[in-house]
């Protein structure tokens, strides 16, 4: 008879999560896994599978909390324009931290079918949300108009993925916040 889990396989996926976002895939060890884990390398193996499963584990698990987190900003304030600043003002405070999706990104492009069909689905569900919110705040008459909702959409994913990279990079919380000022001002 096999011996039950004696850890909290959410809690592992977790602290994997975070050693990924970090290091990326290739930067991060199985030593550097099953520490941060604090499981043994055999549970490891037993309960995720290899690196590459654990690592697509823990991207469908990044982007389903981020993409949870970006609705509920979303969604917090009653008029649209507010919860699109919440979004962005979201952004700028957690870019300090790695972001996996942006990792992911820049690690394999579109070369892994299986990121891409994790990214491909958290990308629908966000930004559909995305597009209503901006679609309000339009006939509310707080943002342009004249800009396509979907491009609005690809223009705040390419300021977040630019605000994270710049935060990787050093830039000063000050820096941040003029960058989300001005990805918000951008709208209008």
């Amino acid at each position: 008879m096999a011996r039950p889990k004696a850890f909290d396989t959410d809690a592992a996926l977790d602290a994997a999560l975070g050693v990924f976002r970090e290091h990326g895939f290739e930067g991060t060890s199985a030593e550097m896994l099953v520490e941060a884990m604090k499981i043994g390398r055999q549970s490891l193996y037993d309960t995720f599978g290899d690196k590459w499963r654990l690592y697509q584990a823990a991207l469908q698990r990044y982007c389903q909390t981020e993409g949870q987190a970006h609705i509920a900003a979303l969604r917090g304030p009653s008029r649209a324009c507010d919860g699109l600043r919440a979004m962005v003002e979201r952004v700028v405070a957690e870019a300090h931290q790695a972001c996996l999706g942006v990792g992911s990104t820049c690690e394999f492009g579109q070369a892994k079918p299986e990121l891409n069909t994790i990214k491909v689905a958290a990308d629908r569900v966000l930004r559909a949300a995305i597009t209503e919110r901006v679609r309000e705040a339009q006939s509310d008459g707080d943002l342009a108009a004249d800009l396509k909702p979907d491009e609005i959409v690809d223009f705040l994913y390419a300021a977040f993925a630019g605000m994270r990279v710049a935060a990787r990079g050093g830039a000063a919380p000050s820096q941040l916040d003029a960058l989300g000022r001005t990805t918000l001002r951008a709208l209008r």
